[in-house]
C-alpha cells in the first residue's frame, strides 16, 4: 500500500509523514525511548514554570497592593 494511501487511511498528511520519518528515521529503539522522556519531562518542565511563574506574579500583586 502505498503511504498517500496509509496517510489518507489513518488521517495524517504527507507532510507530517514526512517530517516523522526524517525526524526518527535511523534512530534506536532505545534512542527512541529516551528521546520520548525527555520530551515528556519537557513538558513537564514547561508546566511547572507556567504555574511557578503565575503564582510569582500574583504574590507581587498581593505584596504591591499592601504598599
Amino acid at each position: 500500500m502505498p503511504v498517500a494511501a496509509l496517510c489518507r487511511k489513518h488521517g495524517v498528511s504527507n507532510a507530517t509523514y514526512s517530517q516523522w520519518k526524517s525526524k526518527y528515521s535511523g534512530i534506536q529503539v532505545s534512542e527512541l525511548t529516551r528521546l520520548r522522556e525527555l520530551e515528556a519531562e519537557n513538558a513537564k518542565l514547561k508546566r511547572m514554570y507556567a504555574n511557578l511563574a503565575l503564582e510569582n506574579a500574583a504574590i507581587k500583586d498581593v505584596l504591591n497592593r499592601k504598599l
